[in-house]
Parts: C-alpha cells; structure tokens; sequence
C-alpha cells in the first residue's frame, strides 16, 4: 500500500503492508452534518436569542452606556472561510449591540493569545474579515491580549480550590458584558476549546496557566488518553468560575461545534457551563471515534513544517515532539502498549527563532547540565519566564511568550512515556532528532523493518495521513464508551 505523508512543504511516499488501516478525519468516518450556508444565520440568531443557562439575550443585557469586549480566539484554529464561527458570530453579536443602543467607542475587539504570539495585522484581517476589521481596526479597537502589560492586567487572587493564580485582561474586567467567542474542537489540552479553557487560558498571565500546563498535571494518567474530565479540566472551569464572580457577572458566550473543515454542526449561546454541556454532546459524537477493532503496535503520520503554532513547528525539534505527543495524547485508546511511531519531518535545524526565541536555547540546555528527561527541563519556567529579552519578543515581535515553552515541553514528555519507540524519517539534519531521544531512518521503509525488532514481524499499523492539516479526531476502540462531561455548578 503506498500513502503519502506530510514531509517539510511536500510529501513523503511511504509503501505499507496492505493490511495497514487508514484514518483520516471527515473521511474514514464521515461527520456529523453541518448547518447549510443559507442556514447559517437563521441558527446563529436562534441560538443568541435564546441563551442557555443564568443569562439574558445580548439585547437585554445592553444599553447605550454599555461597554462591551469581544473576545476572539486566536489564527491557531477555527476556520477562516467567509462563513466562518468568529466571522458570523461576530457580525451578527454587532447588529445586536447597535440594536440595543450600544455605541460603537464602547465596544473593543480582544484576541485572546493568551501566551500565543499577538497576532499580526494580516492575521487579524484573515480572521475577522474585512467589514468588521475595517470598522474597528483602524479606531484602534482591535486588540490582542498583553499578559506582561501590567496596567491593562488585573490580579484576582487565588482559586478556592487548588490555590491557583488568576488574572485577568483588565479591559474584559473593566467591560459590563464581556462575550466570549469560542468553538468546540477536539483539543488535546482537556479534551475541547472554547468554554472556560478560552478565558483561563486566552486572557491570563503566565503564573496562572503554570499551574496546569506543568508536569504535575500534564503527566497524570487522567490527561492521557484525552477526556474531558481531567484535572486540567477542571481548572480551567475553576480559574473561568473565578475570573467570573470577580467580575461579578457571567461571561456571554457563543461557541460553535466545528467539523474537519471548521463549519458549524451547532452553535449555542449563554453561560460557559451551559454552552460547552450542551455543545459537548455533539462534539463528542464528531471528535471521539469509536473506530479500532485492535490494537496498534505501529502509528504513522507526517509533521509539515507548517501547521497549528506556525512554520517551523514541523522542523523545531521541541514543538515536532509536542506534536507527537499530541497525536499520543488523542489517539492513546487505540495504541497497544509497545506502540512504536514512525513520523516524517524536514528536521532540518530550522527553529524559527523570531517566533521561538528561547527553544534553540532550552534545546542546548536540555544536551547536558545532568539533564535525562524532558521534565528535568521545568526548574527553569520561572528563569525563562521572566527573561526580559524574551519577554520583549512576546509583546513587541510577535513571538510566543517564552513559559509557553514549557507547556510544549510537558506535553513533548508524554510520547516518551507512552511509546516503545519514536523514529524520525528523512531528517536532514537527524542530530537534532536524536538529541531528543528520538531514533532516526532515511525511510518509512527503513524504519518499519527496524521497529519490527520491538513489534515483531507483523504489526498492526495505523496509517493517519492529514493529521495535521485536518482538524483532528481522538481515536476510540469500538467498544469504548463516549467521555463523561462533569456536572457543572454554574455562577450564581
């Protein structure tokens, strides 16, 4: 069987055994049906008309002196096609506010980068559109979230539970409505976006998002395979719970169920506890498949050098090997427990240092200084955290903060842990590979017939070409059971 894999900004041809299974999301298992475009609208006022949860409509909640932010995720996902979620959303979230009376310098546009970089010009327009960016970008309401811009940060204190840190963007503080766009995705990080994890995570500091994107948490049996109802969960829910009764008021939220290809299955309006309860129950239909009928002891896929967190992520050696772990994450249910991966990467010492300044650095610390395991590296978040230089980059170049190295990190540690073996084909420069403990081969080929000294000589393999070009899907046994969603308490 010939397949084609992902390798640098082409492809890589891969002959497997002819018994080699295929998964490719939207495909292999068709989706659930999405929303017709002539249809889109309709569903989108439906939903804001009639929140869900301890809410009002927008058109209630607002007034002429109300100020307003609108918060919107980041280029990372989400669709950008006209009919996009964060385009239709937003556009018609607008005609409600003037509809209500709401002037036009009450209302700031946020992107929730959280520790991501600020997103670009280009990227703003590509996301929002050009009504709306041309509206609003050039009276400067159009923002990106700063985490190390003290003065627009509030401190909240402390979550009742687990004792974390929370802040919180102090225009979204400062806002009498503060609507939050999200969608439900499959998310490796606590099962889905959208929700809670958009404002613990999008809106926050880098303190507060230390105290789940950490090996303490990252490493414990209920973040792998993913589900929802993981410790990381449920502090997000718990930071979200937090950041809302400080405000004193909900969040509006408008989420969106998205397919392989980012249109709407559903759309539901209201408080974050009840949107993502009721958008969960079809996401878990699309994003959790019961697929395998075995175990497999072999996983193929291939890393572009572009995808997800920008170019470079499939040649970076730190961001290739959170990204396998990623699918690890996902895809655990299915993986016998000698599971060997066998992934295609440029891996050609490209680490696109403007975007991540400080991994060429923690990559060289990480080949000595009694260095043995991925975790080894986390002693150093608060060092690089708050490394000024880096920090600079962050806010003024657009780069990603530098802890969000050490989420990278934390998640890289899980493959190793839940793999016999990882290979590396057609590295150019294969040092860099094995300087993360990752073996390395010219082939596909290659690298199958020496990983059969771990699988034996007629393994099961899965095959997922388009993993990272497609919105991805964590993979069920077909007796398995769809994750439970916890019983969210809402805000009172």
């Amino acid at each position: 069987m010939k397949l084609e894999f992902e390798y640098g900004n082409g492809m890589m041809s891969a002959n497997l055994p002819d018994n080699t299974d295929v998964f490719i999301p939207g495909e292999t298992v068709k989706d659930p049906p999405y929303i017709p475009e002539d249809k889109l609208e309709e569903a989108y006022l439906e939903s804001l008309h009639n929140p869900e949860g301890n809410i009002k409509p927008i058109s209630e909640l607002a007034n002429k002196d109300t100020k307003v932010t609108i918060i919107f995720p980041d280029i990372v996902k989400g669709g950008l096609q006209e009919t996009s979620h964060r385009k239709l959303s937003i556009k018609l979230i607008l005609e409600e506010l003037k509809e209500a009376g709401v002037k036009k310098e009450n209302i700031l546009l946020i992107c929730s980068n959280g520790l991501h970089p600020k997103n670009t010009r280009e990227e703003i327009y590509s996301i929002l559109g050009k009504e709306i960016f041309d509206e609003f970008w050039y009276t400067n309401q159009i923002i990106n979230h700063d985490s190390e811009d003290y003065e627009h940060m509030v401190y909240l204190g402390k979550t009742k539970e687990h004792g974390d840190d929370v802040w919180l963007n102090k225009y979204v503080y400062d806002s009498d409505i503060a609507i939050l766009i999200g969608h439900s995705q499959g998310n490796p990080y606590g099962g889905y976006s959208g929700g809670y994890k958009h404002c613990a995570t999008g809106l926050n500091h880098w303190t507060s998002i230390a105290s789940h994107h950490v090996p303490q948490v990252m490493h414990r049996d209920d973040f792998t395979p993913v589900n929802n109802n993981s410790l990381m969960r449920h502090k997000f829910d718990e930071i979200g719970y937090h950041m809302e009764k400080s405000m004193g008021h909900h969040f509006f939220c408008c989420d969106a169920v998205l397919d392989t290809y980012s249109r709407q299955i559903e759309i539901h309006s209201g408080t974050a506890a009840a949107v993502q309860e009721s958008c969960w129950k079809m996401a878990n239909k699309r994003t959790y498949v019961p697929f395998a009928e075995k175990k497999y002891n072999v996983m193929v896929f291939g890393l572009p050098q572009n995808f997800h967190y920008g170019n470079g992520m499939g040649t970076n050696p730190i961001m290739l090997m959170q990204a396998i772990s990623a699918q690890v994450v996902r895809h655990k249910r299915v993986m016998a427990d000698n599971c060997v991966i066998i992934a295609s990467s440029k891996c050609d010492g490209f680490f696109n240092d403007m975007r991540w300044p400080y991994l060429r650095e923690l990559y060289d610390i990480y080949q000595g200084n009694y260095m043995q395991t991925l975790p080894d590296l986390n002693r150093l978040g608060r060092y690089f955290a708050t490394n000024e230089e880096y920090i600079r980059k962050y806010r003024f170049a657009n780069a990603f903060h530098p802890f969000h190295g050490f989420s990278m990190i934390s998640s890289a540690h899980i493959a190793e842990k839940n793999t016999a073996a990882i290979y590396i084909v057609g590295a150019q420069e294969p040092g860099y590979a094995r300087g993360m403990g990752l073996k390395t081969r010219a082939t596909f080929e290659d690298a199958l017939e020496d990983a059969k000294k771990i699988v034996g000589d007629n393994p099961n393999i899965l095959a997922l070409p388009k993993t990272f070009k497609l919105s991805a899907v964590h993979l069920m046994m077909k007796d398995d059971e769809y994750p439970t969603t916890p019983d969210y308490k809402e805000f009172k």
